[in-house]
């Protein structure tokens, strides 16, 4: 069913890695330095209350609420502005967070499935979120990478799979898409065309009343054997 694909392309957070704790571990960071630059913020301002910060933003400025260093830059420069500092301490604040943000291990499965896939079929990445693979030390595994921020829009967006389709020059029909979001991966990707995988790494139910993918999943472990 699947001896047409020539591209596969993977979603990043939680299909590649886990980022709940990497968010966490980032944001700690960017407190600890907020606290020594420019205390006056986390004095004010709670992590939970930076989260809120830039959901308001979003839903104040809803054409760039895909771009999450948009909103965190911006909301970062609004609380320094409001506890008395210059809005340029923003730039340097994210870049803290940033950095934290891709120190990141993948998954264990991962890096020798990628390399498995590698020898057959061409790689890419295409992502909501804002992680770096070359500050990782991932981008060498895959030929197209691809983020809200450069497409300027977010799964479960036409426009996202339409421009990984431009960009490996295939049709949607030759690109299978492997995620671990049953609708902004799955059904998202299914609804422009491409074949769909199913990460499914905490063994989770399918949702009812959605199609099931071509592909259910573990791991990459698991589907790099099921492609060969």
């Amino acid at each position: 069913m699947l001896e047409d694909i020539r591209a596969i392309a993977f979603d990043l957070d939680n299909t590649l890695w886990a980022v709940e704790p990497v968010l966490a571990r980032a944001e700690q960071r960017l407190l600890e330095w907020l606290r020594e630059h420019c205390p006056r913020i986390p004095e004010r301002v709670s992590i939970e209350e930076m989260r809120a910060a830039r959901e308001q933003l979003a839903r104040e400025e809803p054409e760039r609420a895909y771009d999450l260093t948009y909103l965190r830059t911006a909301a970062l420069a609004r609380h320094a502005r409001a506890c008395g500092y210059d809005e340029e301490i923003a730039g340097r604040a994210f870049e803290i967070f940033f950095s934290a943000r891709n120190e990141l291990e993948p998954f264990e499965d991962v890096r020798p499935a990628l390399e498995r896939l590698q020898l057959r079929y061409t790689l890419a990445s295409l992502s909501n979120g804002n992680a770096d693979l070359a500050r990782i030390g991932m981008a060498e595994l895959f030929a197209l990478s691809l983020n809200a921020r450069q497409i300027g829009a977010a799964k479960p967006h036409p426009r996202c799979f339409e421009r990984l389709s431009q960009g490996l020059r295939l049709p949607p029909a030759e690109i299978l898409y492997v995620g671990d979001d049953p609708r902004l991966d799955v059904e998202a990707a299914r609804a422009c065309g491409l074949r769909t995988g199913w990460i499914n790494r905490r063994c989770g139910p399918w949702p009812s009343g959605l199609a099931a993918p071509d592909l259910t999943v573990a791991d990459c472990g698991e589907l790099a054997d099921v492609l060969e």
